[in-house]
């Protein structure tokens, strides 16, 4: 039986539920889309997310965004966590300055929402965790304040830990470009649908779109332009697979008021026609349906 934990004030609220098999139906519904997730799995674990499937081969945090689309597809042996929040108890913005985690671990450039989790640095994450739980036992007027400042100290260590592993260990020294990076992040994310040029996105930045480029080969980043098209291309998945839309109103969805042009994109992005790719993924989500995960 699932354990959950809630703290609910105002229109502030966060949860706690430990993952294992008894709560896995629940955990791969909708009954936590809306909310911004933590996933701490250990490992033996395999979990897809959005079209990626990821298996852990040692403790791992996965960070799901709002209305993001995951599912735990195989158990691992020993049981997870998953913290769900929304942004009225952390907002990513309020607090970006402070964790650096917007475009980091949340909707970040590269599409990998995981960081693996070396031994020496799981106890303390571990202990992050247990205190979070703690505190949901405890209840005292101080409650709030100490799991926001336990959630906080695990987002920054995360942070650390993706920096570490996909951004080329970039530190103080690349601060500024990695600040710039954040900024394209936060850009694309909000303007993806109606801006679909590096030129666009220069505009918006006060800056040449040879500067983007040059700051993207330095942070061993892929072309600015690959990754405002994989975003639209993300979207466009994501649309054919869990909406009625049809390819056209998608299109039209995505600011292309010529259906063949982006069709033939979605083509060269992923080597199938969007049909194609909504009958294909179709078929394998029932397959995996008629077979639960087992661990």
């Amino acid at each position: 039986m699932k354990k959950l934990n809630i703290f609910e004030a105002s229109l502030k609220k966060i949860g706690l539920l430990k993952v294992n098999k008894d709560g896995l139906e629940e955990i791969n519904s909708d009954a936590y889309k809306s909310y911004i997730k933590i996933l701490y799995l250990s490992k033996g674990c395999k979990i897809k997310v959005d079209f990626t499937t990821y298996s852990t081969e040692g403790p791992s945090l996965f960070f799901i965004s709002p209305n993001q689309i995951f599912r735990i597809e195989g158990m691992c042996a020993e049981t997870g966590v998953l913290i769900f929040y929304n942004r009225d108890f952390y907002c990513i913005q309020i607090h970006d300055e402070e964790v650096a985690c917007d475009g980091l671990l949340f909707n970040n450039i590269k599409n990998i929402p995981v960081t693996t989790v070396p031994e020496h640095v799981a106890v303390s994450i571990n202990h992050l965790f247990a205190q979070i739980e703690d505190e949901f036992v405890l209840q005292d007027s101080s409650q709030e304040e100490m799991i926001r400042t336990y959630l906080k100290q695990i987002l920054i260590k995360s942070t650390r830990l993706w920096k570490q592993e996909h951004l080329n260990n970039a530190g103080d020294e690349g601060s500024n470009d990695l600040e710039f990076f954040r900024r394209f992040t936060q850009l694309v994310e909000a303007h993806f649908k109606a801006k679909h040029s590096v030129a666009d996105y220069a505009d918006l930045m006060l800056v040449a779109p040879k500067t983007i480029t040059n700051k993207f080969k330095r942070l061993n980043l892929p072309p600015p332009n690959d990754v405002i098209k994989n975003r639209i291309i993300l979207e466009a998945k994501r649309l054919l697979v869990h909406t009625s839309l049809t390819a056209k109103e998608i299109s039209y969805e995505l600011g292309y008021e010529d259906p063949a042009y982006f069709s033939r994109l979605f083509f060269i992005k992923t080597g199938e026609s969007p049909s194609g790719f909504k009958n294909k993924y179709l078929m394998q989500s029932r397959a995996k349906t008629a077979s639960p995960a087992t661990s």
